[in-house]
Formats: C-alpha cells, structure tokens, sequence
C-alpha cells in the first residue's frame, strides 16, 4: 500500500500492462531490465481501487479517479519519469515463446507449412480430424498444402494444440501486453505511442478541416473557419467589382486584365523571343560542327 502511493507522488507516468500467462521468472527479467529507469507493481485488484480511492478522497488526487476503470483482470503497473516509447519498447521485447493452451484467443494466424511432419501414418487420424490433406511419404506422413490452421482471435481448441504439439509448434509469445497511460490525469490507448510527429500533425490538421467545414456549413465563425470566410468574401467583392463600376485596388488588377489580357502577356513573349534565336544560333552553330567545319576529311 505504501509503495504505490509512493510511486504515484515520484512518478509521472504510468504504463498499464496485462500479465496473463506472464510467469515469475519472466517478470523478475522484466523487473530487471526496466531497474533504473521505471518500477512494476503488482498487487490485488480490490487493494489497488481501495488505495486509489483513499488518496483521492484523503490527499484529493482526483486525477488518479481515471485509473479505477482500468483496475480489471491480471493487471499492473509500470511507473516511470522516462521516455514512455522507451519503456514501453523495452517491456514488450521481453517475450518468451509458448505452446498454443485450449480455451485461449490466438494472438495471431497459426500456419502449418506443406512438406514432412516426422509422424508416422499411424497417426492420420488428427489430421483427419482437422480436415488437413496429407499423403505418405517413406513411411511418414506428409502435408500437401500449407494449412490455415487458427486465425487470429479465434480460440484455440484441443484438436488445434494436440496438432501442434504433434509437430513441436510453439506459435505464440507472452509476455507483457501494455494496453493504456496514465500521463498527468489523462489516460490514452498505448496504440498512440507508435505515432510519430507527423502523424500526430496529420491528425491534428484533419480535425482542423472538420471543425472547418461544419463552421462554414452551420455559418458559426469559428477561428478554424475564419480564413475561409475572408477568402469566399474577397471573392465576392471582386465578383460584385467586376460587374459593376465600383473598384478598389485588388479588385482592379482583374479589371485591367479582363479590359487588356494582351497586356499581360507581352512580357512573357517578349522574353521568350531571345530564348528562341539563342536555340536557333546553336543549331546552327551544331549543323556546322557535324559537317566538320566545312572542311572535307580529304583537305
């Protein structure tokens, strides 16, 4: 209990991680590669939301009010001052790889690779089961094509971890899974961590437009939309001038293109004149190079 209000008044951020099928060993790894840079707690779920609860009413932490949701399941914590990218790398390259378990969701798509399993025909009958087309081959059984055999969150059954454990499959990994952050009262997916500044900018632009576009279309200036309506006001300005006798000093730059276009014109023929007879005279000036400077080979 004092530890984690400890923590919570040390730290400024908080990484909240799964632990299912995470043993003790592989916590302890954990626990040591992160030594230095960020602390794991780990504690029962109802101690925690009472903890929690009590600094929120007693010290009036109510930003902490935000963690209560996230109390649920084989959780923790990771409390850290460092960069929350880093930490997160670290926890999540600390895996180990482990056998399918039935009633569990596949983390991912479960192939079996065509060829040779070391089996011998004797045991058909599992891959009859599973509907899995195989043939013998020197006295061993032999997949004819690559098999889906579990697709990702799908759950894994009995037949599926009999099957790979036949063939010496260990197609998935556990370890810790973060799944939010807590940073100063605000709690966001951990997904957001892999985003990077350009991302986050195209994001933030994006919602710059929306809020924009429904400004315009309700007609509530809004400072997104303001820019806009300067703009589509000028342009009726300058409609409205080019009707009528009135004018100001942009709007008769367009009416002294519309009266004269010719004008405007002038200086890019004028300049592109040059540019011809320069292309000329080197033509010329080739031709006479390739004829050998008018001289014969046999002068």
């Amino acid at each position: 209990m004092g530890k984690f209000q400890e923590a919570v008044k040390e730290y400024k951020n908080i990484l909240v991680v799964g632990v299912d099928n995470v043993g003790s060993n592989q916590m302890q790894k954990v626990r040591i590669a992160l030594r230095g840079r960020a602390i794991v707690l780990m504690g029962k779920n109802t101690l925690i939301r009472k903890i929690i609860r009590d600094m929120v009413e007693g010290e009036k932490l109510t930003k902490l009010e935000a963690l209560l949701p996230l109390v649920v399941g084989n959780m923790g914590f990771v409390f850290t001052n460092d960069s929350l990218p880093e930490i997160r790398k670290l926890i999540l390259e600390n895996k180990v790889p482990a056998a399918a378990r039935p009633g569990t969701f596949a983390q991912k798509d479960v192939f079996l690779p065509p060829g040779p399993t070391g089996l011998d025909p004797g045991q058909t009958n599992f891959f009859q089961a599973l509907n899995i087309a195989t043939k013998i081959v020197k006295g061993a059984i032999e997949i004819v094509n690559e098999v889906h055999l579990i697709k990702k969150d799908e759950k894994v059954t009995s037949s599926h971890v009999a099957m790979l454990d036949k063939m010496n499959i260990r197609p998935f990994h556990y370890g810790f899974k973060v799944t939010d952050v807590y940073e100063d009262g605000t709690v966001y997916a951990a997904a957001i961590l892999d985003m990077d500044e350009n991302t986050l900018l195209q994001k933030f632009f994006a919602g710059v437009r929306h809020v924009a576009a429904i400004s315009l279309a309700i007609h509530y200036p809004t400072a997104a939309s303001v820019s806009h309506s300067l703009n589509h006001a000028f342009k009726s300005l300058v409609a409205i001038a080019l009707q009528t006798e009135i004018t100001f000093a942009e709007a008769q730059k367009f009416k002294d293109f519309i009266a004269n276009p010719s004008a405007f014109a002038a200086p890019a023929a004028s300049t592109a004149a040059p540019a011809a007879k320069k292309e000329e005279a080197k033509k010329k000036s080739s031709s006479s190079e390739d004829a050998g400077g008018g001289f014969s080979l046999f002068d």
